[in-house]
Parts: structure tokens; C-alpha cells; sequence
């Protein structure tokens, strides 16, 4: 196994990072504009969805790279436990990763207002579902708690890569030089 991450997965995971960062500042920031400036509202909708589109493609992309090429030995210096905890880290940040987009998606196909979701604010995402609005109800609660605990689990993530940078052990470099 090589020691480091390929490019192409190293680009995928910093992709990913600032796409979620993204996302969730614009899922923020859209249910604050009031509902009288509908067009700001509409468009911020749009991007959001474009965006958590952007981010379940990459993380499939991304889970088929990891299966074909597998992923780098653990770094030296590790205590016997942090490898374990890492993997599991990781397929927390996977799953949620995979989540948060598919319960924006349900979110959207169920709203009671039949809004179309357009990627790249022109490419028509059928809605596979009908509109429900006690199903939407609770997909709109999933979707926003589980967007909340990616960026919980995200930050977690990044700050035990930092820590372990600072202890001198080259998990951070792995990740953003290979």
C-alpha cells in the first residue's frame, strides 16, 4: 500500500470539504432571507441544492476510488487505537456525506410548494416522490440535524488531522501533499 493518498482522491477530499462548508453556509443563509425577496430566496435554494448534488456525486466518485485504489497504511507514531478510531471516524463522515444530500433531495420532493430543483440553475431533477407534507416535516428535521453533525464530525475530523500534524506524524501532509 502506498504511503500516501493519489492526487486524484486528494483533490476529491478538498473538493468535498469546501463544497459541505459551502452548502451548509448556504442552507444558513437561505432560511434566513425573508420570504418577500422570493427571487434571492429561489436562487439561494438553487445553489444549495446544486451543491449538495455536487457533493453526493463526488462522495460516490470518491467511495468507488477508495474501493479500487484503497487507502494509504496508517501514518507512524500512531497509538494502537487511533487507526480504529480514525476508520470509524471516517465512515461516520461517509455516511453523513452520502445522508445529508439524499435527505435534501426526499426534502425537496415532498415539500407541500412543488418548487423544481435545478441543477446548475437549469438542468430539471425529477422529483421521485410526491409531495407530502408530514413526511416533508420530518426529512426537512433530518436533513438540517444530519447536516449539523457532518459539520460536527467535519470539524472533529480537521482538528484531530491538526493535532496530529502539530504532534509531528504526516497525516495532514499525506492528505494535502500525497
Amino acid at each position: 500500500m502506498a504511503k500516501g493518498f493519489p492526487r486524484i482522491q486528494r483533490r476529491l477530499h478538498w473538493w468535498t470539504a469546501v463544497l459541505v462548508a459551502g452548502g451548509f453556509t448556504l442552507g444558513l443563509v437561505m432560511r434566513a432571507v425573508p420570504l418577500r425577496d422570493l427571487l434571492s430566496k429561489f436562487l439561494l435554494f438553487q445553489a444549495h441544492k446544486t451543491v449538495g448534488l455536487m457533493v453526493l456525486g463526488l462522495v460516490i466518485l470518491r467511495l468507488a476510488l477508495r474501493v479500487r485504489l484503497g487507502r494509504p497504511v496508517p501514518s507512524a507514531g500512531l497509538r494502537r487505537w487511533e487507526p480504529a478510531a480514525a476508520s470509524l471516524g471516517q465512515g461516520l463522515l461517509y455516511a453523513l456525506l452520502l445522508a445529508v444530500p439524499m435527505l435534501g433531495y426526499l426534502t425537496a420532493c415532498t415539500a407541500p410548494a412543488r418548487v423544481p430543483t435545478l441543477f446548475l440553475f437549469v438542468i430539471p431533477i425529477p422529483s421521485l416522490i410526491a409531495s407530502n407534507s408530514h413526511l416533508y416535516a420530518l426529512l426537512r428535521v433530518l436533513h438540517r440535524d444530519a447536516a449539523f453533525a457532518l459539520i460536527g464530525l467535519a470539524v472533529g475530523h480537521a482538528l484531530a488531522a491538526l493535532r496530529h500534524h502539530f504532534a509531528g506524524r504526516e497525516v495532514l501532509l499525506r492528505m494535502w501533499r500525497g
